[in-house]
């Protein structure tokens, strides 16, 4: 398992503006960006998210993972924080 993996795996599925994926060993740090997150809840959000990868999981190849999701509007305003700090 590899991250180019699971970002094909992510954008096979997902209709995703941003993808950043870092793995180490079999954990997986994932963020997300994309309208579709607008209305769901947390546990929503983290269910869409995991479902592409759930093979990953059950095979014990991936087992940690670490998700945050954003929609474009709040994605921007996290990377300009992100820049002030």
């Amino acid at each position: 398992m590899t991250t180019d993996d699971i970002q094909q795996r992510l954008q096979d599925a997902l209709e995703l503006d941003d993808l950043l994926v870092k793995v180490e060993g079999s954990h997986a740090n994932i963020t997300a960006v994309s309208e579709i997150f607008a209305d769901m809840s947390r546990v929503k959000k983290q269910q869409t998210v995991y479902a592409p990868l759930k093979e990953l999981i059950a095979s014990g190849e991936l087992h940690a993972v670490s998700i945050k999701t954003y929609t474009p509007t709040e994605w921007q305003r996290e990377k300009k924080l992100a820049m002030l700090s």
